[in-house]
């Protein structure tokens, strides 16, 4: 990641103004993206019911009048498989060297698994990494809206706990729902006192650095994981080759759908087309909000045996350098 300039304002800033990146970690599917999306306002990070669903790094940007808090919304961390899934856990590794601060977000309701046992570890090894005071960590305790017992013995429970994996480390505890937003503005507090005094590196209207053809084939893939079976949607990928302003207020979005086998090519067609019709008519409404212009969305399916394995396919994909 490369690191961001500082950027020159026209009105001066707090003297107390903070800034600097936090990167969220923890396993699959415990609601980063979710999150993300609460705490910027507005969609930028695709979301799943399925595990693994991002990818790679996404930035996103919150301004306030006192801070600019730069959030790195990572991959899940799991035990990979193949190579996407060794780069999802490098992308987590490198954004957790890069944060000032490590947002941590678990699942209330649940005891540590043994992926956050793997994540503990990755946590003090980076502790004893820096040369300086350890990075500031908090633990949020997602899903909060979905605990039956007494919220205060949930998180006395998970804080020993963690407390017990982590071992020397000291750590803040803060309950969150990122469904509903409860906990999240005494978060957004809390992560802004963690921060560095610092500059603004974004203007205050931009909420991520990522292009709009990315977002739009991650929408594409989104709505493919929402409607395809179990054993399709981790060998999908999205890639959009033309996106074309027109003159008559229309955008011309061409993407591919790739898949590992001729199978699953069956499969993201449905039958007589009508799955791939059906992935476009989804996300077309969220792709028609995010550019501001009706759009034409045209959908191809192509097969890349065992892409998720090969570094030459992963790099073309985006995701391998």
């Amino acid at each position: 990641m490369t690191d961001p300039h500082p950027l020159d304002t026209a009105a001066p800033l707090p003297a107390d103004h903070r800034s600097g990146f936090v990167a969220v970690i923890g396993r699959p599917n415990v609601g980063k993206s979710t999150l993300l999306n609460r705490l910027l306002g507005q969609k930028i990070a695709i979301t799943s019911p399925k595990p693994q669903t991002t990818r790679d790094q996404l930035l996103g940007i919150l301004t306030q009048d006192d801070a600019q808090i730069l959030f790195l919304d990572t991959p899940g961390i799991h035990r990979p498989q193949h190579k996407l899934g060794q780069h999802m856990v490098e992308v987590a590794e490198e954004s957790m060297d890069d944060a000032d601060v490590l947002l941590w977000l678990v699942e209330a309701g649940v005891p540590p698994t043994d992926e956050e046992m793997v994540i503990a570890g990755m946590v003090r090894d980076l502790a004893r990494r820096s040369k300086q005071q350890p990075t500031p960590l908090v633990l949020g305790l997602n899903k909060m809206d979905a605990v039956r017992d007494d919220p205060a013995e949930v998180i006395a429970r998970r804080r020993a706990e963690y407390a017990a994996v982590l071992g020397e480390l000291s750590f803040d505890v803060l309950p969150v729902s990122a469904l509903t937003g409860a906990g999240v503005a005494e978060l957004v507090a809390r992560l802004r006192e963690l921060l560095p005094r610092g500059p603004r590196y974004y203007p205050e209207d931009q909420v991520t650095d990522l292009q709009t053809r990315f977002i739009v084939a991650e929408l594409i893939r989104e709505q493919a994981l929402h409607l395809l079976q179990q054993e399709v949607p981790h060998s999908l990928a999205v890639v959009v080759d033309e996106f074309t302003a027109r003159d008559d207020g229309m955008t011309y979005i061409a993407a591919v759908i790739y898949v590992e086998r001729e199978s699953h090519k069956g499969i993201v067609l449905g039958q007589g087309g009508r799955m791939i019709k059906r992935i476009g008519q989804n996300a077309r409404p969220q792709i028609e909000e995010l550019v501001g212009t009706k759009v034409y969305l045209e959908l191809w399916v192509k097969v890349w045996e065992k892409w998720r394995r090969k570094e030459a396919m992963l790099r073309r994909l985006g995701y391998a350098t």
